[in-house]
């Protein structure tokens, strides 16, 4: 199996004061390997950060993704919190998803929590940096198995890691089956860190850091190509 390794790509960012370095990965149908990237600093001072690894390939039907947690303590989230439900206020971790090289408004949300709890939605970010003025709506998706959106998560409190894979249909953005190969995306893939003794307080860790505590920075996604 073949492993394809994220680089850095200059793009002009539309709503950022000026071009905005951002990284780019290639990533290959499931049957002939995966796309990995690998990060390790917090959001947004770029300090230090448990070392985060997202794994990323196709098949004729899906995005598959992998997270995997390394240097994790705490495995902190709300029991009582199910589908949809805002997760992110715990420990989770995430990709956006947008078909299109530009940078986007509308894009897909999804967020997989240590006990296997997901949330997924579209957000329209009108401004693209969820400027405060502007608006910020959130259409949930809800059927998920219906739609083929599945997650597994497994946790291994020895290693101190815990592994989520995720299915994502293709069909969401209008990719049809086996259509997948030379499509153009921007993402980007996020994860939080928050003990009990900490809560509310998080350390956020992104693949492409945002210069503020906002992971809806849609300037700073990373280019990813399915090859």
């Amino acid at each position: 199996m073949k492993m394809f390794l994220g680089s850095l790509l200059a793009v002009a960012g539309a709503g950022a004061a000026c071009a905005t370095s951002v990284p780019s990965l290639e990533a290959p149908a499931c049957s002939s390997g995966k796309g990995t990237v690998q990060y390790a600093k917090s959001v947004p001072d770029k300090g230090d950060f448990p070392k985060t690894q997202v794994d990323l390939c196709y098949d004729d039907t899906s995005i598959r993704i992998n997270f995997t947690a390394y240097g994790e303590t705490n495995y902190y989230y709300n029991a009582s919190q199910t589908t949809n439900d805002p997760i992110w206020q715990y420990e989770v971790m995430e990709a956006f998803f947008y078909h299109g090289t530009n940078d986007p408004q509308t894009y897909l949300e999804f967020e997989v929590s240590p006990n296997n709890v997901t949330f997924q939605a579209w957000i329209f970010n009108k401004s693209k940096v969820r400027a405060a003025s502007a608006p910020l709506d959130t259409s949930y998706l809800t059927q998920t198995l219906v739609d083929g959106i599945t997650a597994e998560t497994t946790l291994d409190k020895g290693a101190q890691t815990w592994v989520s894979s995720a299915t994502i249909p293709l069909g969401l953005f209008n990719v049809d089956n086996g259509q997948a190969a030379g499509t153009k995306w921007r993402m980007n893939f996020f994860r939080t860190v928050v003990s009990p003794d900490t809560f509310p307080d998080q350390l956020l860790g992104a693949w492409s850091p945002t210069n503020e505590s906002n992971f809806h920075m849609t300037p700073f996604f990373g280019q990813v190509n399915f090859i």
